[in-house]
């Protein structure tokens, strides 16, 4: 069994020799334009030439959780595509995405701004159960979050292209731009954006949608910084609609010097650190599942083309 490595921008290494370990038997092999076939793909940003001369690929295992850079580029139809369904990520999500929420809601910038100026301020305790928190997408990662903001006591909706049942959360389903989701959104006091990027999400945080929100509300992206229209989000919050937002992923990172994100007093901005991939994990997942195809098993991951995800 022979697994090609072809990371962008990631040191080999580490990989190498983590997936030499969990399978001692495979062969490996960082790749080289010009070099042998392989069975197995691990990736990330592979470039076009890796594609076209490993067309014979029976899977490619990309190092992440979206895939919409890689279904950009000509992938052999019979090559499956395959995402990490987890690998540590979920946890990281829910804890950051819960603290953001839970930032907004204790209003803990105001205070903090407050004891940069030397005031000791009190704000009047907001209504937990008004606090309609809405997760946008229900995936792996969605589902987690919902999960852990419900531990806080917080009202939850959810919404996905395909109807999910989670309890105590109160979940939509529709079209990207149906009735299901303007219900999902009306009146929400904060907004979770974690959706796979896809035609039909791109710019969907846009003025339209974010209008539904409730006044005063918070956005949160930590999904693809394309699911943002930036323009309309700073309108929002210039004209008092919006509170604020946090937003971890952006068109174009790292976040150029100069963008107005940078200085806004109302955007908290991370460098796309909400959810790392955890190597051991993730080889751990990659080689089991290498194993399972080699028994003819089904596995969880496979991406579906027509859909992006």
């Amino acid at each position: 069994m022979h697994i090609t490595l072809c990371l962008t921008d990631t040191k080999p290494e580490p990989w190498l020799a983590g997936l030499q370990a969990a399978w001692p038997e495979a062969t490996l092999s960082v790749w080289q334009p010009g070099a042998p076939p392989a069975d197995y793909a691990v990736v990330w940003a592979p470039p076009q030439q890796f594609l076209d001369e490993q067309a014979g690929l029976q899977a490619l295992f990309n190092i992440g959780a979206g895939v919409d850079a890689l279904l950009q580029k000509r992938i052999a139809p019979g090559t499956l595509v395959v995402r990490l369904d987890d690998a540590g990520m979920s946890v990281q999500m829910a804890e950051f995405v819960t603290h953001a929420v839970i930032r907004h809601f204790r209003e803990l910038d105001g205070y903090q701004a407050d004891v940069a100026q030397g005031r000791w301020s009190y704000r009047k305790p907001r209504s937990r159960a008004a606090c309609q928190v809405g997760v946008l997408g229900l995936g792996v990662l969605g589902e987690r979050v919902a999960r852990a903001l419900q531990v806080f006591e917080f009202p939850v909706r959810g919404f996905s292209r395909s109807p999910k049942q989670i309890e105590g959360v109160a979940c939509y389903s529709g079209a990207m731009d149906g009735a299901g989701l303007h219900d999902f959104l009306d009146g929400l006091q904060v907004l979770i954006c974690l959706l796979p990027l896809t035609p039909e999400t791109e710019n969907i945080l846009n003025h339209e949608n974010l209008s539904r929100l409730a006044p005063g509300a918070h956005v949160i992206n930590v999904a693809r910084g394309a699911h943002l229209v930036e323009a309309d989000l700073l309108a929002l919050l210039d004209s008092g609609q919006l509170s604020g937002a946090t937003l971890d992923v952006f068109r174009t990172e790292p976040l150029p010097a100069g963008h107005p994100f940078w200085q806004h007093p109302k955007i908290t901005v991370t460098p796309h650190t909400s959810a790392r991939t955890l190597r051991e994990e993730s080889i751990a997942q990659i080689v089991g599942k290498m194993h399972a195809l080699q028994r003819g098993e089904p596995i969880a991951g496979v991406v579906d083309p027509t859909r992006g995800y």
